[in-house]
């Protein structure tokens, strides 16, 4: 009887896992607009798929600190183009390497001609500085980056991260949080952020690995983000 009861359970267990992810991963019975970013780490992507699915945007790397760029980069914006998905581009900072050094960086990746979307700084680590060094920092570059595409970028964090590091400090800013659990972010400051990353173990057609999910809060959509031409 015992065995029958923790069969019953595991099932109940599973059964509710299953539709509580649904509810968050839900781009085929939701109304809210989904979106995935990716990198070279997710080898090479079948755009065409991917174009079918049911996402409306992707963030793609671009570069990382001071030196890096994603190898993939250059071909994955051309063929998400191609198949028919808004594209924006995302750079990976890193707070001891110099400001103007990362913008170049960037800036020789991320061409506003291709970009549909306002670029993304994915804001990961203070690099072992204290909180008021890490942040002016931060805020140092962010500037340095309005300055160059002439509009402010997304931010990307996690939700811990933003709680320890940079709550308070990013009204006026659009935010992406990274929290992969059923519940909805809820922040210290109760920032009103646009995105939510809600998965990092999402599953697309055209992508053999893991991608990260997100998707739009409330009645935010893609004209929230979307990249000001000249």
């Amino acid at each position: 009887m015992k065995r029958i009861f923790a069969v019953i359970a595991s099932v109940t267990l599973y059964v509710t896992a299953m539709a509580q992810s649904s509810t968050v991963e839900c781009e085929d019975t939701c109304r809210h607009i989904h979106g995935i970013d990716l990198s070279h780490y997710q080898g090479t992507v079948f755009w065409e798929a991917v174009g079918k699915a049911k996402v409306s945007y992707v963030y793609l790397k671009a570069s990382e600190g001071g030196n890096r760029i994603d190898p993939k980069y250059k071909m994955n914006i051309d063929l998400a183009h191609r198949y028919g998905l808004k594209v924006g581009s995302y750079h990976f900072y890193r707070p001891k390497t110099p400001q103007k050094t990362q913008v170049d960086n960037f800036r020789a990746q991320c061409r506003p001609m291709d970009q549909d979307l306002i670029p993304m700084i994915d804001v990961e680590t203070t690099s072992g500085l204290p909180v008021s060094a890490f942040r002016d920092s931060l805020f140092t570059f962010l500037k340095l980056i309005e300055r160059t595409y002439e509009q402010k970028p997304l931010i990307y964090t996690g939700a811990n991260f933003y709680d320890r590091y940079l709550s308070g400090a990013l009204h006026g800013y659009k935010v992406m949080i990274a929290q992969y659990t059923q519940r909805v972010p809820a922040l210290k400051d109760d920032l009103d952020f646009m995105l939510w990353q809600y998965t990092g173990k999402g599953r697309l057609d055209g992508i053999s690995g893991f991608v990260d999910k997100s998707r739009f809060m409330r009645d935010y959509n893609l004209r929230d983000i979307r990249f000001r031409h000249k």
